[in-house]
C-alpha cells in the first residue's frame, strides 16, 4: 500500500500516518526525517546532502528522489509507505511516479484532507501538549480530564509551540496553497485523489480514511 497524505499545515496529517502506520504495518516517511537520518548515516548520499544543507541551500528535487528510492528498499517498507512533505511540486510528482515506476510499484490513493481555514486556525492556535509524553489536547476541543494534569501520564507540565500563532499560521496556509495545492489537479486528472473532512473529530476522519483504503483495494 502506497499513500500519500495531503493537506495544510495542522490539518492531521502527522496523527492519521501514525493511526495507519500502526493498524496497516505501512511506514512513515517524512521528508525532514529522512534527511536527517540519511545526513546521520555518512554514506555518500548522506554527506551529499550534509554539505548543500550546510551551505544553507534547498536539497535539489533530484537528491531527494535519490534518498527516497534508497528508503523505501528498506525492510519496513516492505508492505508499504506514507509519503509525509514530498511531493510538494508537479516536478516532484512527476518524479514520484518514475521512481515508482522504475520500482514496480504503484501509487494507491492520494488522500486529502479538506478543512475550513478559520476553524483549522482556531484549531491550531488552541492546541498544545504534554511535555513529558507529547500527548496533544486542545483548549477548546480536547482539553485534559483533569484542568493542568496529562490524561497520559499524570504530567502537570504542557507546551504551546511559538509558531502556533494566527499570523504564523496563515502565512503556512499561504504557503501551501502556492507550493502544494496545485498538485491536486495533478493527481485529480490521474483519478487517485481522494478527499475526506479534515475538519471532523480524529477517529471520524480515520474511518474515512479507511473507506478510502477499501474503496481504492489498498486494504
Amino acid at each position: 500500500m502506497i499513500l500519500i497524505l495531503l493537506g495544510p499545515p495542522g490539518a492531521g496529517k502527522g496523527a492519521q500516518s501514525s493511526i495507519l502506520e500502526e493498524r496497516h504495518g505501512i511506514k512513515q516517511l517524512s521528508t525532514g526525517d529522512m534527511l536527517r537520518a540519511l545526513v546521520a548515516s555518512g554514506t555518500p548520499l548522506g554527506q551529499e546532502a550534509k554539505a548543500v544543507m550546510d551551505a544553507g541551500q534547498l536539497v535539489s528535487d533530484e537528491l531527494i528522489g535519490k534518498m527516497i528510492a534508497e528508503r523505501v528498499e528498506e525492510p519496513d517498507c516492505a508492505n508499504g509507505f506514507i509519503l509525509d512533505g514530498f511531493p510538494r511540486t508537479v516536478p516532484q510528482a512527476e518524479m514520484l511516479d518514475r521512481l515508482l515506476t522504475d520500482k514496480g510499484l504503484s501509487l494507491h490513493a492520494v488522500i486529502e484532507l479538506e478543512v475550513d481555514e478559520d476553524g483549522l486556525v482556531d484549531r491550531i492556535v488552541n492546541r498544545f501538549s504534554c511535555a513529558k509524553c507529547g500527548a496533544l489536547y486542545n483548549a477548546k476541543s480536547k482539553p485534559p480530564k483533569v484542568d493542568g494534569v496529562c490524561d497520559a501520564c499524570g504530567s502537570t507540565e504542557f507546551t504551546h509551540r511559538s509558531d502556533d500563532n494566527e499570523e504564523t499560521v496563515r502565512k503556512r496556509l499561504a504557503a501551501y496553497h502556492a507550493q502544494t495545492a496545485p498538485i491536486l489537479p495533478y493527481y485529480a486528472e490521474r483519478g487517485v485523489l481522494q478527499k475526506v473532512d479534515g475538519m471532523a473529530s480524529m477517529e471520524a476522519v480515520t474511518e474515512q480514511i479507511e473507506a478510502v483504503l477499501a474503496k481504492v483495494g489498498a486494504k
